[in-house]
Parts: structure tokens; sequence; C-alpha cells
């Protein structure tokens, strides 16, 4: 996973990328608490976990990943065991 900060509030998360449109987001801190629109939601009675995202981090990244700052990764299945 990749180290990526908000352009917009500086939160910092961590990200994968497996494809153009596989991300995988890993928060530092509590969503609610560091990142402005998922505060939003939260006082609007919508808990984190309900929030498929937030629009200027998902905006961040896009940028990252357009401009070479995150790399796609290439992870695979590990081979089967023996006998099995």
């Amino acid at each position: 996973m990749q180290p990526v900060k908000c352009s917009a509030c500086d939160t910092r998360v961590l990200v994968a990328k497996y494809s153009a449109i596989h991300t995988s987001v890993q928060w530092l801190s509590e969503a609610e608490e560091s990142c402005p629109g998922f505060a939003a939601s939260a006082g609007q009675g919508r808990p984190s976990a309900f929030v498929p995202s937030c629009p200027r981090l998902r905006e961040t990244i896009g940028a990252a990943a357009r401009d070479g700052l995150i790399t796609e990764s290439r992870f695979s299945e590990p081979a089967p065991l023996p006998g099995r």
C-alpha cells in the first residue's frame, strides 16, 4: 500500500490500486474525525461504514494514479499446496 494525502484536507490514507477501477483504501485515523466529507455524513446520521467514499479523496487518488505517483499493484494468489 502506498501513502496518499488528500489535496483538500490533508487526511493521510494508504492506497492500493489493483486496476483502473479497483482501489483499496486503508484509513490511518477515524474517517469521521479526519475527513470533512465523512464528518458531514456522520453529522447527517450516516455512519462512515455506509459512505462509499469521499469525492475529494477519490479525486486525489485518481490524480495520483494518472500522474504515476501510485503504481498498480500486481498481486497473485499463492500456489496450491501439493496434493490439493
